[in-house]
């Protein structure tokens, strides 16, 4: 399927959603353009072409939230459309890593939550939880090297030569975490 396609059958589907998001017309079409670039440049990396619409619909949440870290605005979702979400969408990575993460001991969590979820320096970090600058780097890349090692015991995933996650994400009643 080509973009013009996908352009076709989902941009007014995608658009509502941003739109429902930012709130702002001229933003949303901006979100919209820079939603099907990506889309234009990755397509041929989904292999799966039932896990189209979702897939979709996960590039613009990442567009829409990396709009708001841009502009420094603090946004959460809730839990209930998290949850919603992994509901009403097929299984992927990011269903994993929703509970990899919360299954990581809050000494890791935190400091990884915001400095890889919210974008906050390392040193942003550090006087916001209170604590000292190498402490929070080491429990940042032990937090990451847990949920590699999650992400492995919950799909079976390898690491490769170059140190690279490998293999396919299994369905969600095979996971291990995602159950």
């Amino acid at each position: 399927m080509t973009t013009r396609d996908i352009w076709n059958i989902y941009s007014d589907d995608i658009k509502h959603f941003i739109l429902s998001k930012v709130k702002e017309p001229a933003v949303a079409d901006d979100l919209l353009q820079e939603t099907f670039i990506k889309v234009h440049t990755k397509k041929d990396t989904l292999k799966n072409d039932d896990k189209q619409k979702p897939w979709l619909f996960t590039v613009a949440r990442y567009t829409v939230m990396d709009y708001f870290r841009v502009q420094n605005i603090k946004i959460t979702l809730p839990e209930s459309e998290i949850e919603e979400d992994a509901l009403h969408e097929e299984h992927t990575e990011h269903d994993c890593l929703h509970g990899i993460i919360k299954s990581l001991p809050k000494k890791y969590r935190d400091p990884l939550f915001l400095a890889d979820i919210k974008g906050l320096k390392q040193a942003e970090v550090a006087n916001q939880l209170n604590l000292p600058l190498s402490t929070i780097k080491s429990q940042i890349q032990r937090g990451r090297k847990l949920i590699t090692q999650g992400f492995m015991d919950c799909c079976d995933l390898t690491l490769n030569d170059s140190g690279y996650l490998v293999g396919e994400i299994k369905d969600k009643q095979d996971c291990k975490v995602c159950q």
